[in-house]
């Protein structure tokens, strides 16, 4: 960690401390009182920073937790696919530094299905195994396999070929193999807050082919349908106790879970026409509604076998309580937002060097052949609102991995606890 930065900025208690030390800070950095490194510690925002200052010598981090608890929400990373090792790759996509993290449970047999709070929501594809988590620390919590669905009806793992049968919201009774169980039953998942700051954290899942919300709570078994929120399956977020499922048309269901039995209001909107997905994301003051726009890859699909589909618009509407309505906006300001299968996310520009606001990062979560894997040739990118345009992010290696088949990246946001 350099120590060449501009004093005059540090606050005044620290000026203080500092000054009591010695007025031209030619001082041995070891011998920084204790509650000095720790005030000093509490004012670094970046993790990062944190890593690098904790690195300096055994005073500076004995004298600082291994955990943070004062880091604000990180600046996401892009996690890449696995190498031949058991790393994975994550690549800041501001300054294009990849770091490498050991992580076996995130193998080729495993499909990650969300991330959210930093923890990765991994389902398995030799067994019903649900598991969380958090890259940085390595702790992990399963959640209730999938068998405990309330319409996974039996799981035999010697029936090969059909080791899953389920039941549709008609009532009708299918079987799944391994495969497409793993890769098609869930769509996503996020969580209330972290489980290592949280134990009370509950977990919110989609369900891909009958528009069913589930939910469950830390330290149960099994899973539960919101049966009045059937269909709100676009999108799912969490604000203060509550979670928010958006419907095709831009309706929400406003999901209360921390009772005995779900509680369900809703947001009535005029419907909103137009449009292939649908994202909801909460910024400090308001909930946006996102549109995105498909279309297919022609020149993609000529050359390939693969139907590969591409981005080419967002829309945003902001929520207008009155009314209620969702009306057009055409400029974020300093917002940027992250969409794709992580937790929608919304940041400020300003709080990270490098970054420009009023732009959408987005990646691939929309297409199963997409997510199986057409040659590496994944949308993903960011869209610039002023102009309409979408450009590609420099550090994603599309060219070198354009002959390989494998899922597409997802945003991830670094988080020690």
């Amino acid at each position: 960690m350099s120590v060449d930065h501009d004093w005059s900025e540090l606050p005044p208690e620290l000026h203080h401390g500092l000054s009591e030390l010695s007025p031209e800070l030619h001082r041995d950095w070891s011998e920084l009182p204790p509650e000095l490194l720790h005030t000093i510690a509490n004012y670094l925002i970046n993790l990062t920073d944190y890593l690098h200052f904790r690195a300096v010598c055994s005073t500076w981090r004995s004298s600082t937790p291994a955990t943070p608890i004062n880091l604000p929400c990180q600046l996401p990373w892009l996690m890449l696919p696995k190498n031949r090792s058991n790393r994975r790759g994550f690549i800041n996509f501001v300054d294009n530094k990849l770091h490498f993290l050991n992580l076996p449970e995130a193998s080729n047999r495993r499909r990650r299905c969300g991330s959210s709070h930093g923890w990765l929501i991994i389902v398995d594809e030799s067994s019903p195994l649900i598991l969380m988590i958090n890259p940085i620390t390595k702790v992990t919590f399963n959640l209730p396999p999938v068998t405990q669905f309330p319409n996974v009806l039996n799981f035999d793992f010697y029936s090969v070929g059909r080791e899953y049968t389920v039941r549709s919201s008609d009532g009708e009774v299918y079987t799944r193999n391994l495969k497409e169980m793993c890769d098609l039953f869930i769509r996503k998942v996020v969580i209330s807050s972290s489980p290592s700051r949280d134990p009370n954290f509950i977990v919110m899942a989609i369900l891909n082919e009958t528009g069913e919300l589930a939910y469950c709570k830390n330290g149960e078994n099994l899973w539960n349908f919101i049966d009045e929120a059937r269909f709100y399956a676009e999108d799912v977020i969490y604000f203060e106790g509550l979670f928010y499922a958006v419907h095709k048309s831009g309706e929400i269901a406003v999901c209360d879970v921390t009772g005995n039995s779900p509680s369900v209001s809703f947001i009535e909107t005029p419907r909103q026409i137009g449009g292939d997905m649908q994202y909801l994301v909460r910024t400090n003051d308001e909930f946006l509604l996102v549109t995105r726009y498909l279309e297919l890859d022609i020149d993609a699909a000529y050359h390939q076998l693969d139907v590969v589909y591409k981005t080419v618009e967002f829309c945003v509407f902001r929520l207008v309580l009155e009314g209620p309505r969702w009306e057009k906006i055409s400029c974020l300001g300093d917002k940027m937002l992250f969409l794709g299968e992580n937790s929608s996310l919304a940041l400020l520009a300003s709080d990270f060097p490098g970054c420009v606001g009023n732009r959408i990062y987005f990646t691939d979560d929309y297409c199963e052949a997409n997510y199986d894997g057409v040659n590496g040739n994944h949308d993903l990118g960011y869209y610039k609102l002023e102009d309409g345009s979408i450009e590609a992010l420099s550090c994603y290696p599309r060219n070198s991995h354009s002959m390989l088949r494998w899922p597409p990246p997802i945003w991830f946001t670094p988080n020690p606890c």
